[in-house]
Parts: structure tokens; sequence; C-alpha cells
């Protein structure tokens, strides 16, 4: 149940940020309450997940899921770079949040 949590609060991280960027850009109310909802909702699965499995091996998945994720969305919706270069890196994130888990 714990790493179920986990990729929870890294989806709701990946929500936080991509609201991040559509408060910058709209501004409105309802991107900023679903900011709040997306990081606080993160936190709080990250602290279940936390209950159960070390904090370096949470906190690092949660981490790689949040930045390859968003980043992956970042190059699908907002035509940020698609070069191999930050698709290979972008893999190596995913690959070494795997090898936490196989350790773990």
């Amino acid at each position: 149940m714990a790493w179920a949590s986990l990729v929870v609060a890294g989806l709701c991280e990946i929500l936080g940020v991509l609201m991040i960027h559509k408060w910058h850009k709209d501004g409105n109310w309802q991107s900023l309450a679903l900011l709040i909802l997306g990081f606080g909702t993160s936190f709080l699965f990250l602290a279940h997940a936390m209950k159960t499995l070390p904090m370096g091996t949470a906190y690092a998945i949660w981490t790689g899921i949040g930045a390859s994720g968003g980043a992956i969305l970042g190059m699908f919706f907002y035509g940020e770079s698609k070069n191999w270069k930050r698709i290979i890196f972008i893999a190596m994130i995913l690959g070494a949040a795997i090898g936490l888990k196989l350790i773990s």
C-alpha cells in the first residue's frame, strides 16, 4: 500500500507543477487552488508512504516521479524541447527510481 501511496504522491506532485505553470500563465484562482490541492495531497500521500518506506527511498522516488513527469508533460503540452539527450536523462531518472524500488 505504501508504494501505491508513493505513486499517487508523485502524480499529485506533477499536478502541482503543472498548476504552477498554469497559474503564472493565467493568474486565476482555480489554478492557485489546484496548485495548493496538488502539492498538499502530494505531501499527505508522501507522509503516508514514509510510515513504511525508508525516507531516502520514498523521497527519491517521489522527486523522480515529479521531475520526470513534469518534464515529459512539458514536452507534450507546452512545446518544450524533445531533444534525445533530454529523453535519455529522463529515462535515467526513471531507471534510478525503479532501481531504488527493486533494492528496497
